[in-house]
């Protein structure tokens, strides 16, 4: 039969363990803790990496490209226009880059029309698409236009070898054109398909080619 003092000293030694136990379970707890918190840390890295790694490089677009296309007029004759494309970096950005593309028509009168746009664009959190800025505001800074005032809105992609600009316009009625230039790479320039819908509905599409100069 246990004396008093063992019966003390065997509650101790319980009690003891009972505290190491929990200790240990604590200590294991926290370990799990942190090592869940640094595989989070670790997968999101990874991620990052991953989507910095599937940037689209636009540098294989920089260049100069020339060419021509035939356009259908509502009356059923055609026009040519010759059609230039300039695509670049900006000086003012370290992954911006530039569109400017010319058209130049011949019409029945002898007279040339010439339309030019330049389109600045600036890299998304979106990975290879690219929103536009087209005007500065009070403080100096690229911005979209505004749609609603009659004004385009434009954004660009790149797919693979295929830059594409889009436009979107809103009407006074309301009604909605969507513009599309695709430039894909190809040997010796770029091959151009402009295609454009209104309300959802085909209109228009247009392909040439363009060489680089």
């Amino acid at each position: 039969m246990l004396t008093y003092q063992a019966k003390l000293l065997q509650q101790a030694a319980t009690r003891g363990r009972h505290k190491r136990t929990a200790r240990d379970r604590t200590l294991s707890l926290t370990r799990l803790q942190w090592q869940v918190q640094a595989g989070f840390l670790a997968l999101l890295m990874i991620i990052v990496l991953a989507g910095q790694a599937m940037a689209a490089d636009v540098r294989p677009f920089f260049g100069r490209y020339q060419g021509s296309l035939v356009v259908p007029n509502p009356d059923g004759s055609t026009e040519q226009r010759d059609a230039t494309v300039r695509i670049g970096p900006l000086a003012s950005s370290d992954d911006g880059f530039y569109v400017q593309w010319t058209t130049t028509s011949l019409k029945k009168d002898g007279r040339r029309k010439t339309k030019s746009y330049n389109v600045e664009f600036q890299p998304t959190e979106r990975a290879d698409i690219f929103a536009a800025a087209m005007k500065r505001n009070v403080f100096g800074h690229t911005v979209q236009l505004d749609p609603m005032k009659g004004e385009p809105y434009v954004w660009g992609r790149i797919i693979g070898d295929t830059l594409t600009v889009f436009s979107m316009f809103i009407g006074p009625n309301g009604d909605y054109e969507m513009q599309q230039y695709d430039r894909t790479l190809a040997e010796g320039g770029l091959d151009l398909v402009y295609s454009s819908h209104r309300n959802g509905f085909p209109r228009k599409e247009l392909k040439t080619f363009l060489e680089r100069q």
